[in-house]
């Protein structure tokens, strides 16, 4: 069996995990293909500030240090942010997928413009930070979102009613008043509504998660991984390290309850 490991950017309960691994119900896989799914140790509470990218990407660095070692052949992140790409990148030589880079350029496959398409407008900022490190703000047409607190661990589950509406509303503003040509979901978290979106409006959307797996798995049969030109591997590798800085985060988080969003 070829492995793939979908490293999830928070601390996860079961319940909470299997809503994640939901995602794989959306994609078909080729039969030989085992999709992994492992929480971090310790996170941000949300990704809304800089501070959170800092963190994010230190445990998602750390929990897909030994993903070579432990046997998987690609690594995801499940994350639209793609927190944690570069640096796993720069460590690893099986290829590190993010799903924000993936949705973004294949969206320029199918369409010339494209909108994201949010729960919060708190979340515009990690999606401004991605597009303009690949230079392509100019092709957004623009970021809507529904004014929601996202639910990173439950997602959209029993809010179906409420949000799938809003989130129509939102998409068909980007498509008539925008003129997106292409809707990005802008969270894996928001993979529930990815269906009812697609059946409802007249262009493509991209579930981010999904399509992460599929590029995966295309990588691997195809033998390509990130390029050493842009990702150097480290002059010492510091891995150890940060094991033993997320290990302190994970215990100085232990029994605390997870905080409100406001």
């Amino acid at each position: 069996m070829r492995k793939i490991l979908v490293l999830v950017p928070f601390p996860m309960t079961p319940e909470e995990l299997a809503n994640r691994q939901a995602q794989s119900k959306a994609v078909q896989l080729a039969p030989d293909i085992e999709l992994h799914y492992r929480p971090v140790k310790a996170a941000p509470r949300t990704y809304t500030s800089q501070q959170d990218y800092v963190l994010a990407d230190m445990s998602l660095l750390e929990a897909g240090r030994s993903a070579q070692e432990d046997g998987y052949g690609a690594v995801c992140i499940d994350t639209v942010s793609d927190s944690g790409v570069s640096a796993l990148r720069s460590v690893l030589d099986i290829p590190v997928i993010g799903p924000g880079r993936t949705m973004y350029t294949t969206a320029l496959m199918l369409g010339d413009r494209f909108s994201m398409l949010s729960m919060w407008e708190d979340w515009f900022g990690l999606y401004k930070k991605v597009l303009t490190e690949m230079n392509l703000m100019h092709k957004v047409a623009s970021m809507r979102a529904i004014g929601m607190t996202p639910d990173n661990r439950n997602l959209l589950g029993g809010k179906e009613e409420k949000i799938f509406p809003l989130l129509l509303a939102a998409a068909t503003k980007c498509i008539e008043e925008d003129g997106a040509d292409v809707i990005c979901l802008g969270s894996t978290t928001m993979h529930q509504s990815a269906k009812f979106l697609a059946d409802n409006l007249p262009v493509p959307v991209i579930n981010p998660g999904p399509l992460s797996y599929k590029t995966a798995e295309a990588m691997m049969a195809l033998d390509l991984s990130q390029s050493r030109k842009t990702y150097p591997a480290p002059k010492v590798d510091k891995r150890s390290m940060i094991h033993a800085m997320l290990d302190a985060a994970a215990a100085e988080q232990e029994g605390k309850t997870v905080e409100k969003l406001d």
